[in-house]
């Protein structure tokens, strides 16, 4: 999950409609789910982190940029309602999520070895909060080619692209428009997590990867120089109950 940050609000106030607020949450974010970091040039929505509904959510909160990250269809509706505590989650608007989780080849996320109990809790609880523990469901065309539908297929795909991506860069360690190629990649495929994992021995790489993907330095989780995560996270902007790992 990728650490990003939001900045504070382009107006003053609360949004009289939330979706006002999506233009500049792409400006700031980029076209990726805040959670599973999935690229969807359409599709992508103003996601309340505290859900706004009126019964037993909190509605004050409809309109509050704060409350805003982007999330995808999948993510979002596996949300749905859950009651978001953010002392009970790991959040990539506030905490270093990149640290938390380890991402494997065959697609899967896993709570990153060596956290103490208490963060390994919070980093399940937000795995399941938009589910992304799900396993993989295996889609054939009629040409029996794998169809890549669900999100761990998906990050799988990905994997595959940017190991591709660092073999021909490990060919080539001197080939500029190479590496400004699988920048572009990266961008198009999403997945930030997934290409600094596998890229984790190119610090270079990985710090394109940190410039280019809208929102990732601003979070101040990764050192600028050596790319690696900071922890806690600094929490720039002084979230609440940020900076838990």
């Amino acid at each position: 999950m990728r650490p990003i940050r939001r900045g504070t609000s382009p107006q003053a106030g609360d949004f009289k409609n939330y979706k006002a607020a999506f233009p500049h949450l792409l400006s700031r974010l980029g076209f990726f789910c805040s959670y599973c970091e999935r690229y969807l040039s359409t599709g992508l929505e103003v996601e309340h982190l505290q859900h706004k509904d009126p019964n037993d959510g909190f509605p004050e909160l409809v309109g509050r940029w704060e409350n805003f990250l982007l999330s995808c269809k999948n993510c979002n509706s596996t949300k749905n309602t859950k009651i978001v505590h953010p002392s009970s989650f790991l959040l990539p608007d506030r905490d270093n999520t990149f640290f938390a989780f380890q991402y494997k080849p065959d697609g899967t996320i896993d709570v990153a070895t060596g956290l103490p109990p208490n963060l390994a809790a919070l980093a399940e609880n937000t795995l399941r909060l938009v589910g992304l523990q799900k396993p993989a469901h295996e889609q054939m065309d009629e040409q029996s080619q794998r169809v890549y539908i669900d999100r761990v297929s998906q990050r799988m795909q990905a994997w595959g692209q940017a190991q591709m991506a660092y073999e021909d860069l490990i060919a080539e360690p001197d080939n500029m428009a190479l590496r400004r190629t699988i920048t572009s990649l990266a961008l198009k495929t999403g997945f930030f997590s997934v290409w600094m994992s596998v890229f984790a021995n190119h610090i270079l790489m990985q710090l394109e990867f940190m410039a280019a993907f809208t929102g990732t330095l601003e979070s101040e989780c990764f050192h600028p120089s050596t790319a690696l995560p900071i922890s806690p996270a600094p929490n720039p902007d002084g979230l609440p109950e940020g900076s838990k790992i």
